[in-house]
């Protein structure tokens, strides 16, 4: 049976990448963890994730979540340069 590390190491996403698609979704993370695995096989998919996590940012904002939009930023940045496509 593989784990959810086996599962987030064979598609290259990290668990706080995972953490806000759970988030934007209100799903559970293992969820999350399969959306986001068939997602970043295209770079579709990759522009849909990466704003699923903006939307977050801009949430974050807009309630004065200033540590968690910092955060989710990092994330983004770190998706955006593990997964390049066109943003």
């Amino acid at each position: 049976m593989l784990s959810m590390r086996d599962c987030l190491d064979y598609c290259d996403i990290t668990d706080d990448e995972v953490a806000l698609i759970a988030e934007h979704e209100g799903i559970p993370d293992v969820a999350a963890a399969q959306v986001a695995c068939g997602l970043v096989q295209t770079p579709e998919g990759v522009l849909l994730l990466s704003r699923y996590m903006a939307d977050l940012v801009d949430r974050a904002e807009r309630t004065g979540q200033v540590d968690k939009a910092v955060r989710a930023r990092a994330v983004i940045a770190r998706f955006i340069a593990d997964h390049p496509t066109t943003h």
